[in-house]
């Protein structure tokens, strides 16, 4: 939110932080979408994602979409803030299972992230899509995954809140798949679940 006002985008775009926030979160959620399927670049993401959101407003400002891509990515992997119930999840799932993350997120972020939430214990594999040449939903990913952690297509469970990546791919992959949503899904699979809350987790694994 500081970048929001230290950059006025409230005088020159005419618009409250949360509706912009609304606006934005809709634009990046479509570019990543189009970087899953290797259609734009990560440096296209970075900046485009701000520079279109401006252009939403009929801002135009270019140079301040590449600032804030910059500063985003410093900024981001230092909050902390979690999914009511993760840590509770986490530690009753590494009682019963090897847990491991999968991730189209950019390589210079993720692990930052995980050590200033305090999550990286939980996990033996973090899989970068970015280091291995392959994002989900492409099958190459999950077959990697598979292969590191030597299990069998019934073992693996995915656990997404992206359907076209995480939970689309996972069934590709013989997997079976969780989806945390708030919008129920109308999907037919005998390999798919859905839930609202992660803490359902514990009455499903």
């Amino acid at each position: 939110m500081h970048l929001f006002l230290e950059h006025r985008i409230d005088y020159y775009c005419n618009v409250t932080f949360q509706d912009f926030i609304n606006v934005y979160e809709a634009i990046n959620h479509d570019l990543w979408h189009l970087y899953s399927l290797k259609q734009t670049t990560k440096e296209e993401l970075r900046y485009q994602r701000f520079h279109k959101a401006f252009l939403h407003y009929n801002y135009e400002n270019l140079e301040l979409a590449h600032h804030w891509a910059d500063d985003y990515l410093k900024i981001s992997p230092y909050k902390t803030h979690l999914i009511d119930g993760a840590i509770d999840v986490l530690m009753y799932l590494q009682t019963k299972y090897q847990l491991h993350i999968i991730t189209n997120g950019f390589k210079e972020v993720q692990h930052i992230k995980l050590d200033y939430s305090n999550l990286k214990s939980y996990f033996e594999y973090v899989i970068i899509s970015e280091e291995h040449g392959f994002n989900k939903p492409d099958i190459k990913i999950f077959d990697l995954a598979q292969n590191l952690t030597q299990a069998q297509h019934h073992e693996c469970v995915m656990i997404g809140d992206n359907f076209d990546t995480d939970i689309i791919g996972a069934l590709n992959a013989k997997w079976k798949a969780i989806y945390l949503s708030n919008i129920q899904k109308e999907y037919l699979h005998a390999n798919f679940t859905q839930i609202n809350q992660l803490i359902k987790l514990k009455e499903l694994l």
